[in-house]
C-alpha cells in the first residue's frame, strides 16, 4: 500500500459514505471489458465537478491490491456484473494526480522528474526482489524491470492529467516534453494493462494529428458510449428530487441541458448542492471565475460577438469542433473559442448537427455577468428590456412591440451586423430572452405546414401561456407575414401540443431602421 503505487479505498469511501451518492459503478463492466486490449488506453474529458475524479478514486478502489473493496462494493449495480470478482483489487495500480506535482508555473521544470522519482520510490518498496533501482532510473525502465523479472502489469489512474496546458498555457517546450514523457510511458509498453486518464481537455492536438494517437477519447463533443457515467442522468436526478422533495421542473431548468450522445446530463456538483441546500443558483460556476470566460468571449474573432448574443437568446450556432487544437491558446477562428467552451463546459454540444448553445440558466447567469461591461455596450439594457416586450406580445400590443424591437436592435447595434437578416434574428431572439422562463429552447426554422417559420417557442410544461410563431420580413410588412404564416399553415405543426397561439409578422425597414409588428391570435378550436 502506498500513496502512489495501489493505494487505498479511502477517497471512494469517502464519496459512498456522503450525503448524496449517486451510484455510477457501471463504468466499471466497461472498464473491464478492455484491460489488456488495444482499447485499453482511455482518456476522458469533462468539464470540473462533472465527476471525473470520483470515477478514477472508484476504478483505484475497485482494481488496487492496496485495499479490500468487497464490501463498499457490495451494493452497488457492478458487483452484479459478471466480470467483477475477476479484478477486484487484484491489479497492482498506479494512481497519479499531476496537479499535485504541478501546484504553480514554478513547477513546471521539475514536476515530471518529481513524479518518477516518487512512484520510483514507492515501487522499491512493493518490489523489493527487482533489485535496486539507481538514482537516475527512469520510470519506464523501472517497470519494464519489474515486468521483465516478475511478469507483473499495472493499471495506471491519471487524474488532471492536462493541468499543465491549463497551468503552463505559454510553455509549449514543457507541454511537449511531458506528452513525449507519457508517449514513453505507454505506447508500446508491455507492462501496461490499463491506461485510464481524465482531464478537462481533449489530448493536446499538433495539426490535425493527436499527439498521443494510442488513446480513445471520450470528449464533451465526442462522449462515444460513456456519457451516461460522467454527470447525473434524467433518471438519476429525477429519483433523487423526489427522494429530497425537490422541485424536478426547476431543477431542469438550472442545471440541465447538457448533451452527451442521446443523454442528457446535469452537472453532479450543482444538482448535489441544490438538493443539499434546497436553492437554485449557480453553485458549479463558483468553481471558476467568470472573468476566465470574459477572456475568451471578448475574443476579436468575426461572428463571435453575434452567435453569443444569439445563445443568449436561448439560440444555437453552427460549429466546427474538429481543428480545436486541444489547448487554451491557439485560436484561429471564433469555432476554436466556442469548442474550448464546450469543453469547459460553459456551452455544450449537439453533435448530430453540429451546433452549440448555452446548456442551462445557471451557465446563462454566467454569461450575463461576463457581458456586463466594456465590449459589450447595450446588451445588458437590451436583456433588461426583454421582459417588457414579452409582456406586451401577450397582449397582442404590436406597436409596443415594435418599439420595443427599435431599442433592443438600436442599442446592440454595434454588436451586430445591423443591416443583415441574421442581425435580425439575433435582435428578435434577444428581444424574447426572458421566453426561457415561460417557453422551451425556440425551435429555428420549424417544417411545419407548407414551409418554414422562423421562429417557433413552445411553452413548458405547466405554463399555461400561448406558443409564439413568429415571422421575420426584410424591407416587405408585417401584415405579409402574418398572411404567410396562415396562407402556408405554420401554425398546424403544433396545434396538437398546445392551446392558442399567437401569430406574430416583424417586419425591418433597413431605410428608416424601424420596425413594425403585427400579432393575431390562433384560437386552438378554429
Amino acid at each position: 500500500m502506498g500513496i502512489y503505487v495501489n493505494p487505498r479505498n479511502t477517497a471512494f469511501q469517502e464519496a459512498v459514505n456522503s450525503k448524496i451518492y449517486v451510484d455510477k459503478s457501471m463504468l466499471i463492466p466497461y472498464v473491464n471489458s478492455v484491460l489488456h486490449t488495444k482499447q485499453k488506453n482511455i482518456c476522458v474529458s469533462r468539464p470540473r465537478r462533472f465527476g471525473k475524479s470520483m470515477a478514477a478514486d472508484m476504478l483505484v478502489a475497485y482494481y488496487s491490491k492496496g485495499c479490500d473493496s468487497a464490501g463498499l462494493f457490495a451494493p452497488l449495480k457492478a458487483a452484479r456484473d459478471s466480470s467483477f470478482q475477476a479484478h477486484l483489487n487484484r491489479h497492482d495500480v498506479i494512481r497519479l494526480d499531476i496537479q499535485l506535482f504541478l501546484e504553480s508555473k514554478r513547477d513546471a521544470d521539475t514536476f515530471i522528474a518529481d513524479i518518477e522519482r516518487s512512484v520510483v520510490e514507492e515501487l522499491k518498496e512493493s518490489f523489493p526482489g527487482c533489485g535496486d533501482f539507481g538514482p537516475d532510473i527512469r520510470l519506464k525502465t523501472a517497470l519494464n524491470k519489474i515486468f521483465d523479472m516478475t511478469g507483473t502489469g499495472f493499471v495506471f489512474v491519471i487524474d488532471e492529467w492536462d493541468c499543465v496546458f491549463r497551468l503552463a498555457k505559454e510553455r509549449d517546450d514543457v507541454q511537449k516534453e511531458y506528452l513525449d514523457f507519457l508517449r514513453g510511458l505507454f505506447k508500446g509498453q508491455d507492462y501496461s494493462e490499463l491506461v485510464y486518464m481524465t482531464g478537462i481537455l481533449p489530448i493536446k492536438k499538433y495539426g490535425e494529428h493527436s499527439a498521443l494517437n494510442i488513446f480513445d477519447e471520450y470528449s464533451m463533443t465526442d462522449s462515444r458510449n460513456l456519457g451516461e457515467h460522467f454527470g447525473f442522468t434524467e433518471e438519476e436526478v429525477r429519483a433523487q428530487c423526489a427522494l429530497h422533495d425537490v422541485d424536478y421542473d426547476e431543477m431542469e431548468r438550472w442545471y440541465d441541458g447538457y448533451l452527451l450522445g442521446a443523454c442528457h446530463i446535469y452537472n453532479p456538483k450543482s444538482v448535489t448542492d441544490a438538493l443539499l441546500w434546497k436553492e437554485f443558483q449557480s453553485y458549479w460556476t463558483g468553481t471558476e471565475t467568470y472573468e476566465a470566460l470574459k477572456v475568451y468571449i471578448n475574443s476579436n474573432f468575426d461572428g463571435l460577438k453575434e452567435a453569443i448574443i444569439e445563445m443568449l437568446g436561448n439560440g444555437r450556432c453552427e460549429v466546427n469542433p474538429r481543428r480545436f487544437q486541444n489547448d487554451m491558446t491557439t485560436f484561429t477562428t471564433k469555432d476554436d473559442v466556442l469548442t474550448l467552451l464546450v469543453h469547459l463546459g460553459y456551452l455544450t454540444y449537439d453533435k448530430k448537427n453540429n451546433q452549440v448553445f448555452i446548456p442551462n440558466q445557471e451557465i446563462t447567469q454566467e454569461f450575463l455577468n461576463a457581458v456586463d461591461g466594456p465590449g459589450w455596450s447595450g446588451l445588458a439594457e437590451a436583456l433588461n428590456q426583454s421582459y417588457a416586450l414579452l409582456k406586451s406580445t401577450w397582449i397582442l400590443d404590436g406597436p409596443a412591440v415594435a418599439k420595443g424591437m427599435d431599442a433592443i436592435h438600436s442599442e446592440t447595434s454595434s454588436l451586430l451586423k445591423y443591416n443583415s437578416e441574421n442581425s435580425l434574428t439575433c435582435a428578435v431572439l434577444m428581444a424574447y430572452y426572458s421566453a426561457r422562463a415561460y417557453y422551451m429552447r425556440p425551435i429555428m426554422e420549424l417544417p411545419s405546414g407548407k414551409g418554414f417559420a422562423d421562429v417557433v417557442y413552445l411553452p413548458r410544461k405547466n405554463v399555461s401561456r400561448p406558443a409564439l410563431v413568429v415571422e421575420l420580413k426584410w424591407n416587405k410588412s408585417a401584415s405579409g407575414a402574418i398572411r404567410q404564416i396562415q396562407d402556408r399553415q405554420y401554425a398546424s405543426w403544433i396545434q396538437d401540443y398546445t392551446g392558442d397561439i399567437l401569430l406574430i409578422g416583424i417586419n425591418y425597414s433597413t431605410k428608416d431602421k424601424t420596425h413594425e409588428c403585427t400579432i393575431e391570435v390562433h384560437r386552438k378550436d378554429s
